[in-house]
């Protein structure tokens, strides 16, 4: 800034209220590389201390200049003592006066223009909205660093120097200057210890920074609100600010339109919180700093009607039945954007009313979509286990938080949850869900090598299906069984299962499953020997799963075909397979580690160590953020396994 300004390039400092932007502008007036190129022809107007006309700016402006001309209608009186020296003007605030919204907006705008046009005067204009003068350079003035936002709260505070807990708020603040200002200036004058000051915000969050003074964070927000653009939007302004406050992630643009269905000019209202600084964008989502977010959030969300409107479509989006042999399918995939808003809005509205059928349905398809498409554990986990036994909505929740801790790796919880699940269904006389729950059982206690139990489990649920007349379902139960049977190394039991299983579905609706069936036979041919068979049931399984474009079994298809060549030592073949599963993924995590981990065991098998390697820490890094420690145990020995080998 010290730069532009000795060469006198015009400069808009632009940002939300309280991020620092007077501050930056007055340490450039008081600069004294500044002094010495401008003297005393360094003049700074605060332009919210006067009415937004274009009479009062200029007789402003004439007075702090010193040109010495009253009533100025225009700049033409001002011109020659305008371009008689060198100078520096600071527009302070100046969205008061450049609001396109406001009533005189147009010819104060063309006058600061013109300001901006003199070859002599640095015009430096701070304001919160971007309708400035284009040929100004414009900055965008950030949070602080770290380091800085610790450096400025310690300048005011002095009553302790424990930094964890500090740091922690101060992340909190999204470092965000006006906030950490005021959070040490209460507690320094409070004479609040770390500890004390740490209770206070836990307790009152920004309501701490709510002094009863013009600085506060509340009237700072309360400036933005009232300019004219904003008041412009209409009624539903407010509400909307709210909702985007209420979400972590804020809100994704590309929903506006099934978020926000009485908003008739939603991706507009946007453009103009983002014009007026109140909110910014950031990886598709509009989202604002946290002390914004904390302030303007709905103190009472039940409350809320456009918060509730918002709430009913993400549970309507979520009932959508997930099924891979539908197009609904893909469409699901929407919740790997959104699952962070969703899940706080369910940890929301269940602590709201414990009793809301409505938001625990919600949650259980919410898990159920996770499931398919972005496997994590959820926070909403403790909560659904504290609910009562006799609470309808416990059992659904957890056989779908059981899959989760499945998918993760957690074998042991996954196990805990459905036999928890297995006892309620029980309790309330649930013949099908009971089924389903010990096939549910069988699968998991087969993926931790007890296939035994995994095969008694499996015969019980195909007895309860067949006697409740669901051939579909008792198909599925009985490629559970066939996966069992071929982790007891029961081949021809195992065959026998799959081959009925296959024969049981109907000609349409359930190629999925009909792929899995496919899937275990060609396992239980490889196991016999038979290697031609086993590929010929992956050939049939690829042809079905390509037809209907399912591409989940598309991944795990290929996946096997990768293996099974890998194994006849076919690399090449090998390796095409695991490109064609990449590109079957469907961006989720899990599946793309899956592929990375089968890429690095192929380049250790081609004895490339490079190409190992990196394969392996990224499936690696991928399963540690999921959680899935089993798998991430195993590639730690595949990598040491790579670096100790001698090359």
């Amino acid at each position: 800034m010290v730069g532009f300004a000795e060469r006198r390039v015009p400069i808009a400092l632009i940002g939300v209220g309280g991020i620092g932007k007077t501050s930056v502008v007055l340490t450039v007036l008081h600069h004294n590389r500044i002094k010495q190129r401008f003297g005393d022809n360094r003049w700074f107007i605060r332009c919210d201390q006067f009415p937004a006309s274009r009479t009062h700016f200029l007789r402003r402006l004439s007075k702090v200049i010193g040109a010495g001309v009253e009533n100025p209608e225009d700049l033409a009186p001002l011109r020659r003592y305008l371009s008689s020296k060198e100078m520096l003007i600071v527009l302070d605030n100046a969205e008061s006066i450049l609001d396109p919204q406001g009533t005189n907006a147009g010819g104060i705008y063309a006058i600061v223009n013109e300001l901006a046009q003199f070859n002599n005067i640095c015009l430096c204009v701070t304001s919160r909205i971007s309708t400035i003068p284009p040929d100004c350079e414009t900055l965008e003035i950030p949070t602080l660093s770290m380091e800085a936002a610790h450096n400025a709260f310690y300048r005011i505070y002095k009553h302790g120097r424990r930094p964890d807990p500090i740091n922690n708020i101060l992340e909190r603040l999204d470092y965000h200057p006006l906030s950490i200002t005021l959070l040490a200036t209460v507690a320094q004058q409070n004479k609040w210890d770390t500890d004390r000051l740490t209770t206070e915000w836990e307790k009152q969050r920004t309501g701490v920074l709510d002094a009863q003074h013009s600085g506060s964070l509340a009237a700072t927000i309360g400036l933005s609100l009232a300019s004219p653009m904003f008041r412009e939007l209409g009624p539903d302004a407010r509400g909307l600010l709210e909702v985007i406050a209420f979400f972590p992630q804020g809100v994704n643009e590309k929903n506006i339109g099934w978020l926000f269905p009485t908003i008739s000019d939603g991706p507009n209202m946007f453009d103009k919180f983002c014009t007026l600084s109140l909110t910014y964008r950031s990886n598709e989502f509009t989202t604002m700093l946290a002390p914004l977010r904390d302030h303007l959030r709905p103190k009472d969300p039940g409350s809320s009607p456009l918060l509730g409107t918002t709430k009913e479509c993400y549970f309507t989006r979520l009932s959508v039945n997930i099924d891979p042999d539908k197009p609904e399918f893909e469409e699901s995939q929407w919740i790997t954007s959104e699952d962070v808003n969703v899940e706080h809005l369910l940890d929301v509205f269940t602590s709201i009313d414990e009793n809301s059928g409505d938001a625990w349905d919600a949650c259980s398809k919410f898990m159920y979509h996770l499931h398919w498409h972005k496997p994590r554990l959820v926070t909403l986990g403790p909560k659904i286990e504290a609910l009562p036994d006799d609470h309808p909505s416990k059992a659904k929740c957890l056989k779908y938080l059981s899959w989760l801790f499945g998918l993760v790796g957690n074998r042991g919880e996954q196990i805990r949850l459905l036999v928890h699940s297995l006892k309620l269904w029980r309790e309330w006389g649930n013949e099908y869900q009971v089924a389903l729950t010990l096939r549910f059982l069988c699968e998991a206690n087969r993926l931790i090598d007890l296939p035994k139990e995994g095969i008694q489990y499996a015969k019980d649920a195909s007895e309860i299906f067949e006697r409740l007349g669901e051939p579909v379902d008792q198909a599925k139960c009985l490629i559970n069984l066939a996966w069992a049977l071929h982790g007891d190394k029961r081949f021809d039991a195992a065959e026998e299962a799959a081959s009925r299983a296959i024969d049981l579905f109907p000609e349409q609706g359930h190629q999925s499953m009909v792929c899995q069936g496919h899937r275990v036979l060609s396992d239980i041919y490889c196991s016999k020997g038979e290697t031609e068979k086993a590929i010929r049931h992956l050939e049939m399984a690829l042809g079905i799963a390509s037809s209907s474009n399912l591409h989940v079994e598309l991944f795990w298809i290929h996946y096997s075909l990768a293996d099974l060549f890998s194994g006849q030592g076919k690399f090449d073949d090998a390796q095409a397979h695991v490109q064609h599963a990449k590109s079957h993924a469907v961006n989720n995590p899990y599946l793309l580690a899956r592929a990375s981990w089968q890429q690095a065991r192929l380049w250790y098998q081609r004895h490339r160590p490079e190409e190992a390697k990196s394969e392996a820490l990224q499936a690696l890094d991928a399963f540690e953020k999921l959680g899935v420690t089993n798998a991430a145990e195993r590639i730690r020995k595949l990598i040491q396994a790579i670096d100790a080998i001698q090359w």
